[in-house]
């Protein structure tokens, strides 16, 4: 006979209990944030930010590039960044050994490591695209820096 699937801990000890009841009194119900409520985010030249929750070291956040848009150069400090592309399709143009550039289409995750210098690049020219990150560490979000030189990068 099959058994019934158990979503609790399982309970080893009476201390096991006393942790359970604690984190039972600590837990809040479902935070969700409407887009109405997103809050504005740190700014890079093409890219809009909105913020949906942040803690000590996590972000998570929507970003918006428009139409034909080549964002600015920057990178994310000391946080590592984890991007799902919701809609439309982004090229991640970024610095390691020269220039380097992925294609990502609508429904692809990503990962940006801590420090990687880039800039963001919507190829349709009718539709902005969609992304929403999660980023995590410690320091700024977003640290805007200056285009390499042509030909230098």
């Amino acid at each position: 006979m099959p058994q019934k699937p158990t979503f609790l801990p399982k309970l080893t000890s009476a201390s096991s209990l006393v942790g359970l009841a604690d984190l039972a009194s600590v837990m809040t119900g479902i935070e969700v944030v409407r887009d109405s409520n997103l809050t504005k985010g740190a700014s890079t030249h093409g890219i809009t930010r909105m913020r949906a929750f942040e803690s000590d070291d996590m972000l998570i956040s929507q970003s918006r590039v428009g139409p034909g848009v080549v964002s600015g150069w920057h990178h994310h400090g000391k946080r590592h960044l984890y991007g799902f592309l919701v809609s439309g399709q982004l090229q991640l143009e970024y610095l390691l050994n020269g220039t380097q550039m992925v294609t990502l289409q609508a429904g692809d995750f990503f990962h940006i490591p801590v420090g990687l210098v880039h800039r963001d690049l919507n190829p349709d020219k009718d539709c902005a695209l969609i992304v929403v990150n999660v980023l995590a560490g410690k320091g700024p979000a977003v640290i805007n820096v200056e285009a390499p030189p042509e030909g230098k990068s």
